[in-house]
């Protein structure tokens, strides 16, 4: 009995397998990459079409994007609590310019230099390439990248006889003689809410005194540079008054929108608000201009870097088919595809070159300057636990609860403990 109870499994399996189509055998062949990334602005269509493109150009991949949630702490946390537990539910994983550095050190990334040689590095900016490289090694690969501008009323200025400000000094002077006689204008604004912008903030004003945060491991914070600079945007809301109260709540979209309204003669901000100011409709068409951030009249101009990166879940059980999205995602062709349909600045330098994107992104030109002077937040594997100090303390000595030189001394005293229990 035993004997034709298996020939009778035999012969079903025999079935079942001959009835099985070439595609279903060839679906059955499938890689499915699974990558997390957070929400692509614009028309969602635009990205599916390029991953449409690379499983065409890989038909043995299927790549299945999963979006995160729009609040970046909430993907930081979702990267650390499966990333912890070993997760292998994702592959390609986005992360913020400054994640990289912790989850590298946490072991989390699989090591990537090995797709780059060193002529391929350097097409990439320097300053994302420094945010993705831990201990001599890539952990991850540049995506797109962003950094702090000045936006400015250039039909406003040339009214007035006023150049676009080269110090924060002319900033001030320029800001304060023109909004005395204009009705309900801002002079500047920016975004000072406690969070992580503000911190992206307020290092462009140390950097442009100067100062830094760390040199050398050791912790600066509470340089007189630092104190002064600190000093001077509490005065741009009590002092001169160019910039108004609100921006202690601001974030991008609220001193986006005042600016895209016709309501404020600078602001500070990335790339991307430029292509919603240039929209059908909109107020300030063609009467924005963009340039480098001031600098203090001893300091050089230099923005905050932003971007995001690519990196491979180092749990990942398809880590071949992972790379190939990797390059194709960060290939130039791909960028110059991304730069066009939704508004992703390239971390490929040749492509500020490129004609198309300077056909239809003018100011493009312009960002590579911004761009190769941007600089990383402080690359550290415990920058999250820096930036938990310092939003606090800067919002404190902006709103006035804190004298400048209190709150950087507090910040420095914390960030010193933080880094002293690794040393």
């Amino acid at each position: 009995m035993k004997k034709i109870v298996s020939i009778l499994l035999m012969l079903s399996l025999f079935h079942a397998l001959a009835g099985c189509t070439d595609e279903d055998r060839a679906a059955n062949t499938v890689t499915v990459l699974v990558f997390k990334h957070g929400k692509i602005a614009g028309d969602p269509e635009k990205f599916a079409q390029i991953i449409r493109t690379f499983e065409s150009q890989n038909p043995g991949i299927s790549v299945r994007d999963e979006i995160l949630p729009a609040s970046t702490d909430e993907q930081h946390q979702f990267y650390v609590v499966n990333l912890e537990g070993k997760s292998a539910d994702f592959d390609v994983l986005s992360m913020d310019v400054v994640w990289v550095q912790e989850f590298a050190r946490a072991g989390w990334l699989r090591d990537v230099s090995y797709l780059f040689t060193g002529d391929d590095k350097s097409a990439f900016f320097p300053g994302p390439m420094q945010a993705v490289t831990y201990s001599g090694k890539m952990y991850a690969v540049p995506w797109y990248i962003d950094a702090g501008l000045l936006y400015y009323r250039k039909d406003l200025l040339q009214k007035y006889g006023f150049s676009p400000p080269e110090t924060w000094e002319e900033l001030v002077s320029t800001a304060g003689y023109i909004i005395s006689r204009e009705r309900d204008l801002y002079g500047f604004i920016w975004q000072g809410k406690q969070y992580e912008g503000l911190v992206c903030n307020v290092l462009e004003y140390f950097w442009g005194n100067g100062g830094d945060v760390l040199e050398d491991s050791r912790v600066v914070i509470d340089s007189p540079e630092n104190i002064h600079a600190l000093g001077f945007m509490r005065d741009l809301i009590v002092t001169s008054r160019v910039t108004p109260e609100l921006v202690t709540t601001a974030i991008e979209e609220p001193t986006r929108h005042i600016f895209g309204n016709g309501k404020a003669l600078f602001m500070r901000n990335w790339p991307y608000a430029w292509n919603i100011f240039e929209r059908e409709g909109s107020p300030v068409r063609g009467k924005v201009g963009v340039g480098l951030l001031p600098s203090f009249r001893k300091g050089m101009s230099a923005s905050t870097l932003g971007g995001w990166q690519l990196g491979i879940n180092k749990y990942s059980k398809h880590p071949e088919a992972a790379e190939k999205l990797i390059r194709f995602l960060t290939s130039a062709e791909v960028q110059k595809t991304m730069a066009l349909s939704i508004g992703y600045k390239p971390s490929r330098k040749s492509l500020y070159a490129d004609k198309d994107l300077q056909r239809e992104q003018p100011f493009i030109a312009a960002l590579h300057e911004v761009f190769m002077k941007a600089r990383p937040r402080p690359v550290s594997p415990y920058y999250m636990m820096m930036t938990q100090v310092m939003q606090p303390e800067f919002s404190a000595a902006l709103s006035g609860i804190k004298s400048p030189a209190d709150a950087l001394e507090s910040a420095r005293k914390q960030i010193e403990h933080i880094l002293g229990g690794e040393r």
